[in-house]
């Protein structure tokens, strides 16, 4: 709820994907319309794989303001949409949709997101070895702000061809170089036994699955920093194991705060009350 009236020049906007019923993003961006008195409203709509195209068409025909999008629809969403942001096109995935008069524009708010998030928790990549696990839609926007900042990369996936098909991409941008593996013991053994930065792109540790980490507990060391973009729950086991190794960490919470500050202003062309979205997430945390 948003505890202000639902008018009839409402404005809608929310969240699409497959599963989000664990989804924070309602109650940070009604906080945050509530703080800057818009009469804006966030739902989720959870979509499955063979309805994404309806369900984009419906946000035409409904006149829904914006969309953030997520697992599993960043990459196949970008070819039922008008318009490509430059930045977007280029990581290859979208997670934030503008509807503009009947107009679809996608960006990508999740690489600048990621990128705000490692740096208030004290990481400059710049010049640092980063090891990524995962190569779908996520790690494809993490991966590119990495590669523009300077950061020597490491990607790692199940499927290697796949892991080897972003660092094509990235490699124009790659300024220090970026290597792909498969995502096994051995590869992160050798990956992470000198990396400055270890980042969980994959959903690995995400409820319900909360038991399980992508990464044995046996390579997590102090000289590491952890960022698992896995938010729910909060606390993965990679982030727990990593903290008992000595290893600074960040949560997933930090990332989704951010994306999503930065896909409201698209949507409303405020700032976003930044403070206002993480106090939400927090006391729904603390609430539970």
């Amino acid at each position: 709820m948003t505890n202000q009236p639902i008018s009839g020049k409402t404005r809608v906007c929310g969240l699409i994907g497959d599963p989000i019923t664990h989804s924070v993003s309602p109650l940070m961006h009604n906080a945050a319309f509530r703080k800057m008195g818009l009469d804006f409203v966030y739902v989720n709509f959870p979509v499955k794989r063979v309805v994404l195209a309806e369900a984009i068409q419906g946000m035409r025909a409904l006149n829904i303001r914006g969309l953030n999008v997520t697992i599993p629809h960043k990459v196949a969403v970008m070819d039922l949409l008008d318009e490509i942001d430059e930045y977007a096109r280029g990581i290859g995935a979208v997670n934030t949709i503008v509807n503009d008069g009947g107009k679809l524009k996608g960006y990508n708010t999740d690489a600048p997101g990621f990128l705000r998030a490692l740096r208030e928790g004290g990481v400059a990549p710049e010049g640092k070895k980063i090891v990524i696990l995962g190569a779908g839609g996520a790690a494809r926007g993490v991966s590119r702000s990495l590669a523009e900042s300077g950061a020597q990369l490491v990607i790692l996936n199940r499927h290697p061809e796949t892991a080897a098909e972003l660092a094509r991409i990235l490699a124009p941008a790659a300024r220090a170089g970026v290597t792909a593996l498969p995502l096994d013991e051995a590869s992160m053994t050798g990956a992470i036994q000198d990396a400055d930065v270890l980042v969980n792109t994959t959903s690995v540790g995400m409820s319900p699955d909360e038991d399980m980490s992508p990464v044995p507990v046996k390579l997590l060391n102090a000289r590491l920093m952890v960022f698992d973009i896995v938010y729910h729950p909060a606390g993965t086991r990679l982030l727990r194991e990593a903290r008992a190794a000595g290893a600074r960490v960040i949560g997933g919470l930090e990332m989704i705060i951010w994306q999503g500050a930065l896909a409201q202003q698209y949507w409303t062309g405020q700032p976003a009350p930044v403070a206002v979205m993480r106090r939400a997430v927090q006391k729904a945390r603390y609430e539970k």
